[in-house]
């Protein structure tokens, strides 16, 4: 016989399946600006805030080596030197989100490239005036996302984990 429990428990297990399926991540990085700003915490609390999880954070001074990696695909740029020796210059808080649609979501948050275009609610719209000194790195797409999280991140360090609240954040 077919209960109201078993039906809870097989719609409550059909939804953390889809939940999961459903996950994404990306990497996050608050620049040197933004960690000598202290604007570490209000940073990782709009993230929390907005139902994602966090599954990798440190703290780091990127080498030389993983800033001109990082910013790769800038090498021909007349700014990929400035790039480099900005990143390279000071602490910077390396993370992994997870979620749906946690790429799209994160560069809404963070705004535009260019602070002066940035909404007012956004990241770079209320911390950043300054496109050299915008507080804030995000993934702009899943194949980058990728590509960071491998490149800044080993595996052992991406802390799979599922949240007390997942039926809370998602239907």
């Amino acid at each position: 016989m077919f209960t109201c429990q078993d039906a809870t428990l097989t719609t409550n297990i059909h939804k953390e399946f889809f939940y999961l399926m459903n996950q994404e991540r990306t990497f996050i990085a608050i620049k040197p600006d933004g960690v000598q700003r202290g604007l570490i915490s209000e940073i990782i609390g709009r993230f929390e805030k907005k139902g994602f999880k966090l599954v990798a954070l440190k703290q780091l001074i990127p080498s030389i080596q993983l800033a001109q990696q990082h910013y790769g695909v800038h090498k021909d740029r007349p700014f990929f030197s400035d790039l480099v020796d900005f990143i390279s210059s000071g602490p910077v808080i390396a993370m992994v989100w997870e979620g749906p649609n946690v790429i799209v979501s994160a560069r809404k948050l963070i705004g535009a490239t260019k602070p002066v275009d940035s909404e007012p609610g956004t990241i770079r719209g209320d911390y950043a005036i300054d496109i050299g000194r915008n507080i804030i790195h995000g993934s702009d797409g899943e194949d980058t996302a990728k590509f960071e999280i491998n490149l800044w991140f080993k595996e052992n360090e991406l802390c799979d984990w599922n949240t007390a609240d997942c039926e809370w954040r998602v239907e």
